[in-house]
């Protein structure tokens, strides 16, 4: 495909050969003939996690077998894993630990912190929140009854309405549909200030954008590993606890990897000192070895960087798409050009669902978010500038041809 000059002052093949992250793109695995805007829901394969799990297969569970919850560390992987996660969140090494998933992490904290929070029984969101987030509240909410519940503000009104009553604020950083970021020092010091504590999913923020939990005096933050991170399909989730509030808040879940003593095999149950105590089951090993080699690679960028070439690509995307698309009714959601965002796009139409699938079936890889939300992915590690014009020109194509009208692109599919 041609690659086209956006402005005079905009050369696409310029923008590439100036790129000091463009290095990082042979780290990972791409097909060929694809351009992989889904990032943000399953990240690529690095180049070096096949080897890292086959080592941990072969190595440590075929030949040190058991013996390897001592001598490989298995036992400390999620301290370990989570200590490094920390240094891309902005938290000490001792607040961070992989484990479960972001939804039962979720829960984790959201009872945590209502137990703490004596006589508050709100958890504060905004409509539109991610689905999971606010089921688990609903969930929480009907096991503690007592008028526990979630309420939701809409997110110009939501600092007003924290409240005597209010226990918790939840919210998603980075808005897993429009990209919208929030102000999480603002936000914070808002609702701290009237007594109540702040719960952040990082599932969109974490690799994606930089993160300082500790100067914005964050206390709960939740969020995935197969994002961002790269740590491959139903990763392990990370979760983060401010050390100020190690010895007060109790994890409603107390499995054994949570117990201060889980081999002295004792019946009743002492919490650990520490995040440790929001352990619950044995960790995944193997799932978390995928996860940490993402979490090594991230560990190699500077996360300013990624931010500046993320903030580009969107903008491209933003520019190109409104210059050569918007006359078939393909519209921008979320926060518009120059505005702070997180590292995806969305657009509107009545018709995204069939459009994605178009795409998907020429080779770029997007998703769809119902009910007519196109959402593309900027991976800046291995997304070139021509990546995102080539896309266009493909976007602009299946809408000139209706392409998307064929039968096949009407049918839904489980997962969108």
């Amino acid at each position: 495909m041609t690659i086209r000059t956006v402005s005079p002052t905009a050369d696409i093949a310029a923008l590439d050969a100036a790129d000091a992250l463009a290095p990082f793109r042979e780290k990972f695995t791409l097909p060929d003939g694809v351009i992989y805007l889904d990032g943000n829901s399953l990240g690529a394969l690095p180049v070096d996690t096949p080897s890292r799990v086959a080592g941990v297969m072969h190595d440590e569970w075929g030949t040190g077998l058991i013996r390897s919850w001592n001598s490989a560390d298995w036992i400390g992987a999620p301290q370990r894993v989570g200590a490094k996660l920390a240094r891309l969140l902005g938290a000490k090494a001792h607040e961070v630990v992989v484990a479960d998933s972001t939804s039962v992490n979720l829960y984790k904290l959201i009872v945590a912190a209502l137990g703490a929070q004596r006589g508050r029984r709100v958890v504060l969101s905004e409509p539109g929140n991610f689905p999971t987030d606010l089921y688990m509240v609903e969930t929480a909410a009907a096991t503690l009854g007592a008028g526990h519940r979630l309420e939701l503000a809409p997110r110009d009104e939501l600092v007003s309405r924290i409240g005597d009553d209010t226990a918790l604020v939840m919210l998603t950083h980075v808005h897993y549909k429009t990209a919208d970021l929030f102000d999480m020092a603002a936000i914070t010091a808002a609702a701290q200030a009237k007594g109540a504590l702040v719960l952040w999913d990082l599932s969109h923020s974490a690799g994606a954008v930089p993160l300082a939990l500790n100067a914005c005096n964050a206390d709960l933050a939740v969020g995935c590993g197969y994002k961002f991170l790269n740590g491959g399909p139903g990763a392990p989730a990370f979760l983060f606890v401010a050390e100020r509030h190690h010895a007060t808040l109790q994890s409603p879940l107390g499995g054994w990897m949570g117990h201060a003593r889980p081999f002295a095999f004792v019946d009743g149950y002492e919490p650990a000192p520490g995040i440790a105590r929001f352990l619950c089951g044995t960790p995944p090993i193997l799932a978390v070895a995928a996860l940490e080699s993402g979490v090594d690679l991230h560990l190699t960028v500077d996360m300013q960087q990624v931010a500046a070439k993320s903030r580009a690509l969107c903008e491209l995307f933003i520019d190109l798409v409104d210059a050569r698309c918007a006359t078939y009714g393909v519209t921008l959601v979320g926060p518009p050009r120059g505005a702070p965002r997180g590292s995806h796009v969305s657009f509107r139409h009545p018709e995204g669902y069939a459009i994605m699938q178009a795409l998907i079936a020429s080779g770029v890889i997007g998703d769809f978010r119902a009910p007519d939300i196109m959402r593309f992915g900027i991976t800046p590690l291995y997304l070139r500038f021509a990546d995102i014009a080539a896309a266009v020109d493909v976007l602009e194509e299946v809408l000139r041809t209706g392409a998307w009208r064929a039968p096949a692109y009407q049918v839904r599919h489980a997962v969108t």
